[in-house]
């Protein structure tokens, strides 16, 4: 049975705002959830994108007001560090399933411009038919629990985008007796770890990634491990693990004036997340009533302080805005619709 973190209860509520936690392996996004509810004393806890529980990495959290922020955050693009094993393929595509079919590779038989080819035809704009164990609903039920439930799930290619598909190291024997005994077979069969970075849009699966490569080379291949090391403008560097915000909490709980776990503002998450739009007073006050602007005035929107430009920032229609009254204070979130930029999120209403 997996074991829930043990941490300790906030003494206060933390302030609204982004909380990016280091997920260890072995715990789903969920568990992670629950335990920083714990942690900043306050059951409004939300994600932005889930990981495998046998990824590990960045996962973004929504604290207060700042849940409502994670509908516009979780279609950032996202960046990871990966390893796929050549030669065996799993019912999961990952290390966690069943082996299913073992050809084997040996590096003598993957010379690098081979390598090279299969990994340049996967980057760039694809058709990736996501990963059956996945939560995609099929006819209103997620297909792992119909995988779990032993039917089959045929899932339709949707389009991706890898920005960057590159090794990162040397390819590495590995061999694979445990999981062949595993799969009702004999003897070791030879396999070929590589480690890859992939960066992507939303919605990419990485182990369809792992599996699509493995066919291309006709050696299969599965995932062996994932790690998240950025989402949007957040990465991996400002991510705080479980133990950390145990330790403030703990340290904060001792102060005459317990500050609660510290979250990134909004402003400031607005600022790295969205173009910015400086307002007048008259249109600070008329988003704060809800009503909408002039889409002339998405001319003067400056772009996002962030650290990594966004690869993807979609059609005009998609684009979304934060909105700062005069003094900086975050009004709303806008949108381009038509003739009006229009409010889809007020954070200081009227």
């Amino acid at each position: 049975m997996r074991r829930r973190p043990d941490v300790p209860r906030g003494a206060v509520t933390a302030a609204d705002g982004i909380l990016v936690v280091d997920k260890p392996q072995g715990l789903t996004s969920h568990d992670v959830v629950g335990a920083a509810r714990r942690l900043a004393a306050t059951r409004k806890v939300g994600h932005a994108g889930t990981l495998d529980p046998m990824a590990t990495g960045l996962l973004l959290l929504g604290i207060g007001r700042a849940t409502r922020f994670l509908t516009y955050l979780v279609g950032a693009d996202k960046t990871y560090e990966a390893t796929a094993r050549l030669g065996a393929e799993t019912t999961t595509e990952d290390a966690d399933g069943e082996i299913t079919a073992a050809r084997g590779c040996r590096i003598e038989d993957l010379p690098e411009d081979r390598l090279q080819e299969a990994l340049t035809a996967l980057t760039g704009q694809i058709q990736q038919v996501p990963s059956a164990v996945s939560a995609i609903k099929v006819d209103g039920v997620r297909a792992y629990k119909r995988i779990r439930d032993g039917q089959d799930v045929e899932l339709q290619a949707r389009p991706v985008t890898i920005h960057e598909l590159r090794l990162t190291g040397e390819p590495r024997k590995a061999i694979t007796d445990a999981d062949i005994a595993r799969s009702g077979g004999s003897g070791a069969v030879e396999a070929v770890d590589i480690d890859i970075l992939v960066s992507c849009s939303s919605g990419t699966y990485v182990r369809a990634l792992a599996r699509d490569l493995g066919r291309a080379l006709g050696c299969g291949a599965h995932l062996t491990r994932l790690r998240r090391t950025a989402v949007g403008p957040f990465d991996i560097d400002e991510a705080r693990t479980l133990a950390d915000l145990s330790a403030q909490v703990e340290t904060d709980a001792s102060s005459p004036e317990p500050r609660g776990v510290a979250t990134i503002p909004l402003e400031e998450v607005a600022r790295r997340c969205f173009e910015q739009l400086a307002l007048s007073e008259d249109e600070a006050r008329a988003l704060r009533y809800g009503r909408p602007l002039d889409a002339a005035v998405l001319e003067r929107a400056e772009a996002p302080e962030t650290r990594r430009p966004q690869a993807s920032p979609g059609a005009a229609e998609q684009r979304v805005m934060a909105g700062f009254a005069p003094g900086g204070r975050l009004v709303a979130l806008l949108r381009h619709q038509g003739p009006h930029a229009r409010p889809v999120l007020v954070l200081d209403p009227a």
